[in-house]
């Protein structure tokens, strides 16, 4: 993943640890202090909430632990890869496009950050400014020329 994914993962970690998990916990302790546990929605509700920031709080030590940290700005050359900026042609429509290849996490089609495991990153990666590529979309296959490859 790219620093900013990193840093973005490593901030909402720390946001469940020091304010959603303590939030619950009070949530929980002051529904208990209503009695009846069996129907109180307030009581489940926030036990569900529990669950659900202890799994994502799993969920980021492990993808953090495991993760390798890619700085594109010391990357360079002409051939897309991981942390490119690659702006391309569609041959059909003569629409410009650019993206860049970020990490599964830190996709975001709206922005223009498309995850390496995605259908064009594929296409893309190890080809070279000019070079064409054919990528399977939901409109058909589409063809591309790459205009531009930038590390920043």
């Amino acid at each position: 993943m790219t620093l900013e994914g990193f840093d973005r993962l490593t901030a909402e970690l720390k946001h469940l640890k020091t304010v959603a998990r303590p939030e619950v916990i009070n949530a929980i302790a002051e529904a208990r202090a209503h009695g009846d546990l069996s129907e109180n929605a307030e009581y489940h509700a926030a036990r569900e909430r529990q669950s659900f920031i202890e799994g994502r709080i799993a969920e980021l030590e492990d993808k953090l632990s495991r993760s390798e940290v890619i700085d594109p700005t010391k990357l360079s050359g002409d051939r897309v890869k991981f942390g490119a900026t690659v702006t391309v042609v569609d041959e059909e429509t003569e629409e410009e496009t650019s993206y860049k290849i970020v990490g599964v996490d830190e996709a975001d089609l709206k922005i223009g950050r498309i995850s390496v495991t995605s259908p064009m990153a594929r296409a893309l990666i190890n080809k070279a400014v000019g070079e064409t590529v054919e990528v399977a979309t939901p409109k058909g296959r589409r063809s591309y020329e790459i205009l531009g490859v930038s590390f920043n």
